[in-house]
């Protein structure tokens, strides 16, 4: 009996490291890896570096705006030499986003930009939201949006009015010029 026991406790420990052990690639791993790699630029970004009037939202909007704590900044900036290494990377990113924990909620193209905006979560509530930007002349921006109770539906109606903002330049002059 007691054999038994220790090994009924010997096979959970092995399906617990197993399990634990899983190799898929994660967006906020891809971030963590390539944050200090050359080619990349991270930046985070408060929410509150926007200057939105709050009076002005419609309450789908405001809840929308009020759920999003910060956004989390990616970059790799193409240039002629990293033509390889600029399509290993896309393939790496497209393959974590093509994973079925990320939920489509936007595709498109314009002029050879490619942008395609994703969800963790259900119909009703978002865990984070993921904007991917590529170009095969500037390369790729992966934004990652966080905060608590996010709606994919109210955030993309918040996308129409983030468009207008104010936005603070000094704090996102980093990236603006990472990509010039």
């Amino acid at each position: 009996m007691k054999k038994s026991f220790s090994h009924v406790i010997l096979l959970i420990l092995t399906i617990v490291i197993v399990v634990s052990c899983n190799d898929q690639a994660s967006l906020q791993g891809y971030f963590v890896d390539h944050q200090e790699s050359k080619n990349f630029l991270t930046q985070d970004i408060p929410i509150s570096m926007l200057k939105i009037d709050e009076s002005k939202l419609s309450k789908e909007q405001k809840e929308a705006y009020n759920s999003v704590e910060r956004l989390n900044f990616l970059g790799f900036k193409a240039n002629e030499s990293n033509a390889d290494t600029l399509a290993t990377e896309l393939a790496k990113v497209k393959t974590i986003l093509n994973s079925k924990k990320y939920n489509e909620l936007l595709e498109f193209s314009d002029r050879g930009n490619k942008i395609v905006v994703k969800y963790i979560g259900d119909d009703t509530e978002a865990e984070e939201v993921i904007v991917f930007g590529s170009s095969k002349e500037m390369g790729f921006g992966i934004v990652r949006v966080l905060g608590h109770k996010m709606s994919p539906d109210k955030m993309a109606t918040l996308a129409s009015v983030l468009q207008g903002a104010n936005v603070n330049e000094g704090q996102l002059q980093d990236v603006m010029n990472f990509f010039k």
